[in-house]
C-alpha cells in the first residue's frame, strides 16, 4: 500500500525556516510523476487549505500568502516533494500535509509547523 511520509516540520522563531519533505512510499512511478503533488496546511481550528501545488510539467501554483517566502519542488527519482518555507510567520503555524493527486488521493499524516512570535 502506497503511502506519503512527511517530515522536517518543529519550531522556529518568527523569521526563520524550514524545508518541509513529503516521500511517497511503496509508490509506483507511473502513479506519482503524472500528478500534481500540493501541500496543505491546517491551523488550529481552521480548515485546511491548500499552500502550494505543483504539476507534472513543474508549473506552480501558491496561497497568496505565502508567495514569494515558499518554494515547491518535486524530485521524480526519488518520490519526493519539498516545501522551502523561509520568512516564517506564526500565522503558518499548523500541520502540513502532502498530497498526491492521483487517481486515488493520497494524503500523508502531517508534520506540525510552530512559528513562534
Amino acid at each position: 500500500q502506497a503511502q506519503l511520509v512527511e517530515s522536517g516540520g518543529g519550531l522556529v522563531p518568527a523569521g526563520g525556516s524550514l524545508r518541509l519533505f513529503c516521500v511517497a512510499q511503496r509508490m509506483i512511478t507511473s502513479t506519482f510523476n503524472p500528478s500534481t503533488l500540493s501541500w496543505y496546511r491546517q491551523a488550529p481550528g481552521k480548515q485546511r487549505e491548500l499552500v502550494a501545488s505543483i504539476s507534472v510539467s513543474s508549473r506552480t501554483n501558491y496561497a497568496d500568502s505565502v508567495k514569494g517566502r515558499f518554494t515547491i519542488s518535486r524530485y521524480s527519482a526519488r518520490k519526493t516533494v519539498y516545501l522551502q518555507m523561509n520568512k516564517l510567520q506564526p500565522e503558518d503555524t499548523g500541520v502540513y500535509y502532502c498530497h498526491v493527486d492521483a487517481l486515488s488521493d493520497y494524503w500523508g499524516q502531517g508534520t506540525k509547523v510552530t512559528v513562534s512570535s
